[in-house]
């Protein structure tokens, strides 16, 4: 149980701390080219679309599956 508790943790861990770091890279000040030099580790625009559509997906299963 300890062991799926600290995996649990260190994924939101990371999780955070990668959301931490990419918000603080494009930040106001970081304007025209340290822009490019400074890129975002995640690209946050697909990582909300594919969210929403794993949402969608397991409602419309959920639906399906408690229908029956």
């Amino acid at each position: 149980m300890q062991t799926f508790l600290g995996m649990i943790l260190g994924a939101l861990l990371l999780g955070f701390g990668v959301y931490i770091y990419d918000s603080m890279q494009t930040s106001a000040v970081a304007n025209g080219q340290t822009a490019e030099t400074h890129r975002t580790i995640v690209n946050w625009d697909v990582a909300a679309a594919n969210w929403h559509a794993l949402k969608e997906r397991a409602h419309d299963d959920w639906v399906r599956i408690s229908s029956k």
